[in-house]
């Protein structure tokens, strides 16, 4: 729950909002509402080439009924760079194009490229779905299926606000102002369509300095962060903001922010990332490091400022009373599943977390000790409280605080002995790890998510997994714990040549490894289970462990194969292992099938008190098109 500091507007949960909203805001909060559970999140990368650098690329998903094709979702670019496009469930096509002459249109002769699944996206009710990747040619090697001269629909923001990660931002930008951050959290449909969900850059990436991101909370913008970067040593940190619609469910914000900062990291190598957090944003920060942290970027450092680590009861009110519930609502219930599922884990042992509160309110009958805002009971949390390294408290309310000259001292303070830890670890050579890998598969065809994974030989130390980006080749990543590893490289659709290779780290040496990539045939899907009232667009669903399959059955191109879960494999079996190795797997709700030839392929799944499921796809050696997400339908008795 975050306010804006210029005006002292104190935003809180209670239900009397709504009651206030008039008839029009009540009927578009609800359509809002009712669009998100109803709607899934497309995401993918456009690669390729530019005519020139700075040309703007149009993305856009879009339906198809005869010769009509209607627009349903589009967004902009400033470089070839990921992208997100929200959609009702149905079939879409994706086209991406560079708009060479500005003009919000696809013109002859710009260099275009679409979505090469067979029949375009299947989008199903909730959730994401991912490497829905666009090469763009001036060439394609897909005819382009949008007519030429095709004009984008009109949007309010300006053409060259971009979503891509890293747009650089002016902070007085209108669309970092308290209009736009309170249309985030009353219309978050709206705002994602018209500004979508990013991190911004106030100036171009700077590799001697450390990124430190700012994430504000409920009805907030990267704006509330002005003081606090008025007083950042510049020549030291660098400031980014994660900018998102606050009204939406926070399981999806930080599934959002997650896919930000991969593709961060696969860009930049940064080699650490510092994250400052006010109220409701440290929740976002939370989850995402408790459940992505394995495959994040290096998080050292995490500031929270006046969060309510115990969710907020009003919020519990609005879920049972609002004629309109709004997702981050549930999300923020004290005895809810976000709440519980964030302190499910702890925070990872690199993290050092500082908790800073404020206690400058009043109490009431109503309304316990608090900092105008949130309560001090939910802003000291003993489960927050347990697991940060310092706790810090101001007599500031719950604006105040971020304008307050003893908490920007104190956050300085913090940082700076962060600072001086970092430099010492940097200073000191070796440590690293430098990799070469080279694709066997045509230019035009999008290259796959990639993952480095190094294996101690110690078994007492833990796995490391780092995200590579399609550009990777010939740079050095770490700095790793000394040790002796065994090395591999996963790529969808690819099989690494060596498997694996072995690897010693230690300071003063930078090992040097290649992998060559061959093209592998190869069938990847996790089954789901969603709750029919927590659907929403953009929310991570994970493989479900749980769902009773009995069998998973492919047939195609010559060949029949069924594979039966196992408790004694999935016990024993690492799941990387056999998709590293080719080896047809199914365990924790995933299943992959390796090793096929080209063709199309018959896929059946039982599983105990669900409908059987069947489905028909492409597969070809060294395209990937994504994983299959299936979600069973429960049986009818």
């Amino acid at each position: 729950m975050s306010a804006t500091p210029k005006n002292g507007v104190r935003l809180t949960l209670l239900v009397t909002f709504c009651v206030s909203l008039t008839g029009c805001k009540l009927v578009q909060l609800k359509k809002d509402t009712k669009t998100l559970q109803a709607s899934t999140i497309l995401v993918g990368t456009v690669s390729g080439e530019l005519p020139s650098p700075g040309t703007p690329v149009i993305v856009a998903a879009y339906s198809r009924q005869g010769r009509t094709r209607t627009i349903v979702h589009h967004t902009s670019l400033h470089e070839l760079a990921p992208y997100e496009l929200m959609v009702p469930q149905g079939k879409y096509q994706v086209v991406a194009f560079a708009d060479a002459n500005r003009n919000w249109a696809y013109d002859a002769g710009e260099a275009a490229g679409q979505y090469a699944g067979a029949d375009g996206v299947t989008a199903p009710v909730g959730g994401v779905v991912q490497q829905v990747d666009v090469v763009i040619s001036r060439s394609p090697a897909r005819a382009i299926d949008l007519p030429v001269g095709s004009a984008m629909p009109p949007k309010e923001v300006d053409i060259s606000h971009s979503t891509a990660p890293g747009a650089i931002i002016d902070l007085n930008d209108v669309l970092f102002s308290d209009e736009y951050g309170r249309k985030g959290f009353w219309t978050p449909v709206e705002f994602f369509r018209e500004v979508g969900g990013n991190v911004y850059f106030l100036e171009p990436y700077d590799p001697n300095r450390i990124p430190i991101l700012f994430v504000h909370g409920v009805a907030g913008s990267p704006q509330n962060w002005q003081t606090v970067v008025e007083n950042l040593d510049r020549t030291k940190f660098q400031a980014w903001f994660f900018y998102y619609p606050s009204g939406s469910s926070l399981n999806s914000m930080s599934h959002l922010l997650r896919w930000k900062l991969l593709n961060l990291q696969n860009r930049y190598r940064f080699p650490e990332l510092y994250v400052t957090a006010h109220s409701m944003g440290g929740l976002v920060v939370r989850s995402l490091l408790v459940n992505f942290w394995e495959v994040l970027p290096p998080v050292t450092t995490f500031v929270s400022i006046s969060t309510p680590w115990g969710g907020e009861a009003r919020a519990e009110i609005g879920v049972k009373h609002s004629p309109v519930v709004m997702p981050v609502w549930r999300d923020m219930q004290p005895s809810g599943a976000f709440i519980a599922s964030i302190y499910e884990q702890k925070m990872p042992p690199a993290v050092e977390h500082y908790l800073f509160f404020g206690h400058k309110g009043s109490p009431g009958l109503l309304r316990p000790n608090n900092d105008k805002v949130v309560t001090l009971a939910s802003e000291l949390d003993p489960r927050a409280q347990q697991e940060a390294k310092m706790v810090y408290g101001f007599n500031e309310d719950h604006v105040g605080v971020l304008s307050s000259a003893p908490v920007l001292s104190q956050f300085n303070a913090v940082i700076a002995a962060a600072y001086e830890t970092t430099k010492k670890m940097v200073d000191v050579p070796g440590n690293r790890l430098c990799v070469d890998f080279s694709f066997e598969a045509p230019d035009e065809w999008p290259r796959p998510p990639m993952a480095l994974l190094l294996h101690p030989t110690d078994e007492q130390q833990s796995e490391t997994w780092l995200n590579l980006g399609p550009d990777a080749s010939g740079h050095e990543y770490g700095p790793f714990p000394a040790g002796d590893y065994d090395v591999s490289l996963i790529a969808a659709g690819f099989a690494p040549e060596p498997v694996r290779a072995p690897v010693t780290i230690a300071a003063g040496q930078i090992p040097r490894i290649a992998f060559a990539m061959k093209p592998r045939g190869s069938l990847v899907g996790y089954v789901v289970t969603v709750d029919e009232g927590l659907r929403q667009a953009g929310t991570y669903v994970g493989p479900d462990e749980e769902v009773p399959i009995q069998s998973i059955t492919l047939r195609g191109a010559g060949l029949t194969r069924t594979l039966i879960p196992s408790a004694e494999v999935e016990a024993e079996v690492d799941p990387a292992e056999p998709y590293l190795t080719g080896t047809d797997y199914v365990g924790q709700g995933v299943f992959y099938f390796c090793n096929l030839p080209a063709g199309s392929y018959d896929l059946t799944i039982e599983a105990d008190g669900y409908e059987p499921y069947r489905t028909v796809r492409d597969v070809r050696p060294g395209r990937y098109e994504g994983e299959l997400t299936i979600e069973l339908t429960a049986a009818t008795r």
